[in-house]
């Protein structure tokens, strides 16, 4: 078992199922030393869809909760891509986020610390990354967030 692993269970998290891509997309994609994640949408623990609009239907609290969610996703998307060798990711580049939201509500940031917060705690120091935080009036299926990430690998 990897430090990765061990940290994941220490954590208590166990991850989703990486699911298959329901598009024209790719859920994963390597290229050089950099493995992109498509964006992975707010599904709850019992499968269902984390819906709403921030500053609306949810809250601040409500939206970070959403956002760990899609990082869950995101390292579950991860490990398959490495064929189950998380110790093969070098650096979590960048996440990119998304919120479904009103247009009064400024809390992006907040809201997506729920994935960057979650990334640091698994991964460490590499774990660290850039990010975007950006607003937007709907997502596909009425999601909550969506959040996309960039992995250096071995």
């Amino acid at each position: 078992m990897s430090e990765i692993d061990d940290k994941l269970k220490e954590l208590n998290i166990i991850l989703p199922n990486a699911n298959n891509p329901v598009g024209s997309y790719l859920a994963t994609k390597t290229t050089g030393k950099l493995l992109y994640i498509s964006g992975q949408i707010s599904i709850g623990e019992n499968g269902e869809l984390i819906k709403g609009k921030l500053g609306k239907d949810l809250n601040t609290d409500e939206g970070y909760l959403a956002a760990k969610r899609c990082a869950l996703s995101i390292i579950a998307q991860a490990k398959k891509a490495c064929d189950g060798d998380l110790t093969l990711i070098k650096s979590c580049v960048k996440l990119t986020g998304f919120v479904n939201s009103t247009p009064e509500f400024i809390e992006q940031p907040k809201v997506i610390n729920g994935a960057s917060d979650l990334i640091v705690s698994v991964f460490g120091d590499i774990g660290k990354h850039t990010r975007a935080a950006v607003s937007t009036n709907s997502l596909p299926l009425g999601v909550a967030v969506e959040v996309d990430a960039v992995f250096e690998i071995i």
